[in-house]
């Protein structure tokens, strides 16, 4: 049986077509799916994002705890509210899952996974926990809304007495704070400048119709995943996953091998990689032509390899087709892609393809 999200019946009334998404009966779009991508890009929209597990991680051990936990290094996070992506790997190396930490004072850190791998995850992290003492408070009696766009800040703002708008307004990039009884986060999974709001499920449908008549439109995960894509974003089950590790993820940058004496899971299996240099690397894809790519599109690499597209849409800000792909690690400018038995050139890039709605590639 499938989940619902605080907001279910409010999609409903909204004319929302729901469909099965990780467990969950979640919004795919409310109208046109490009007009929903086009109003992030150039003003401002909010996802329901309350299948997406927040967690509450307490204890006087916590960052020792994460220290472990994590590929990347909480040790970086000093300063309340800041924020740190990153992976938790099993021993192999491969990817249980991508997650965001808020590291908000040294006995509490906040952590958002996957909808889809909220169970196994909190399975893992609870094993890992115990030798720490740590406790693990999963925050069902929260909803998130993902307010995303180069208006939303602003927009989203007005719905906040006006010391909590200046606290909102005044936040950085990639980081967090409680303001009254919402956890208010400059973070989010499109390319644009928004913010993740964390408040009480009671709230979540009065506040998306306030953000509704503020001019914010409604969105789905339609709009969701050619956003991401376009930023270069990757999406956990299609880009990477347990039989994957981070240096053919496209996510080196979130592993943190200094400081050398730091023993988190899957540390050796990760040195060894990169000792003997990984064999198949992410990159990003521009159809050359007409088409449209897709997943699991198989990729010829010139003299010889082959590879897959993992992610692949109709790009509608760059009105052409794109993809990640994980290719040969010898694969360099460009490679053709089979859709539907016939051979397509496209051109290998680095993503992302678009960021605060410029194209960054061509």
């Amino acid at each position: 049986m499938t989940r619902r999200t605080p907001l279910f019946d409010l999609h409903q009334k909204l004319g929302a077509r729901i469909v099965d998404f990780g467990g969950w009966d979640m919004p795919l779009q409310y109208g046109s799916q490009i007009a929903e991508h086009h109003a992030v890009r150039r003003d401002a929209g909010v996802f329901d994002v309350s299948h997406m597990c927040v967690v509450d991680l307490k204890g006087p051990r916590v960052r020792p705890f994460l220290l472990r936990l994590l590929a990347n290094d909480v040790g970086k996070l000093q300063a309340p509210g800041k924020a740190l992506y990153g992976c938790m790997l099993n021993e192999t190396g491969g990817v249980i899952d991508d997650l965001i930490v808020y590291f908000l004072d040294e006995s509490w850190f906040r952590a958002v996974v996957n909808a889809g791998t909220r169970d196994q995850d909190l399975a893992w992290m609870r094993r890992e926990a115990a030798a720490f003492g740590v406790e693990l408070i999963e925050r069902t009696d929260l909803a998130m809304l993902a307010v995303q766009g180069p208006e939303a800040r602003g927009k989203a703002a007005r719905l906040l007495p006006p010391a909590g708008a200046m606290a909102a307004l005044a936040l950085e990039p990639f980081f967090g704070r409680e303001i009254d009884d919402w956890f208010v986060a400059r973070t989010g999974y499109t390319g644009e400048d928004g913010f993740e709001i964390m408040l009480p499920a009671a709230q979540a449908q009065r506040v998306w119709s306030a953000l509704n008549s503020a001019g914010v439109a409604s969105c789905g995960l339609g709009a969701r995943d050619t956003l991401r894509l376009e930023a270069g974003m990757n999406l956990y089950g299609s880009d990477m996953d347990e039989s994957t590790h981070p240096f053919e993820s496209g996510l080196a940058w979130t592993v943190a091998l200094e400081p050398r004496e730091r023993a988190f899971i899957g540390r050796e299996a990760l040195e060894a990689i990169r000792a003997r240099g990984p064999q198949r690397k992410l990159v990003g894809l521009l159809l050359e032509g007409r088409g449209v790519l897709r997943s699991h599109q198989k990729v010829r690499v010139p003299d010889g390899g082959e590879g897959e597209i993992t992610s692949g849409t109709f790009s509608p800000t760059l009105e052409r087709s794109i993809a990640l792909a994980r290719v040969p690690a010898a694969a360099s400018s460009s490679v053709q892609v089979d859709i539907r038995g016939r051979l397509h050139d496209a051109k290998v890039v680095r993503p992302p393809f678009v960021r605060h709605g410029k194209a960054l590639v061509s």
